[in-house]
């Protein structure tokens, strides 16, 4: 079986929300044009350097779930 080549992931949607220290990006991507998948990431603020780096999007506060959920739909309605 051949390993994962990035060049055939594409990103057919996306979108973030912003907050004060995270940011959260809802995807739809398809791989070598297969069924498009739904991806959620989440990248925090260093403090060392200022950029974003990505982290495990585990829990999400209700804040952040209520600022992402209209995403999430509109993501959902690319998928159709």
């Amino acid at each position: 079986m051949a390993g994962f080549d990035k060049s055939l992931d594409v990103e057919v949607f996306g979108k973030e929300a912003q907050f004060e220290t995270s940011k959260i990006r809802v995807s739809v991507m398809s791989y070598n044009e297969g069924r498009p998948k739904l991806q959620i990431s989440r990248e925090n603020l260093s403090n060392d350097d200022g950029s974003w780096r990505w982290s495990k999007l585990g829990r999400m506060t209700k804040e952040e779930a209520q600022e992402v959920l209209p995403i999430f739909e509109e993501a959902l309605k690319e998928m159709e």
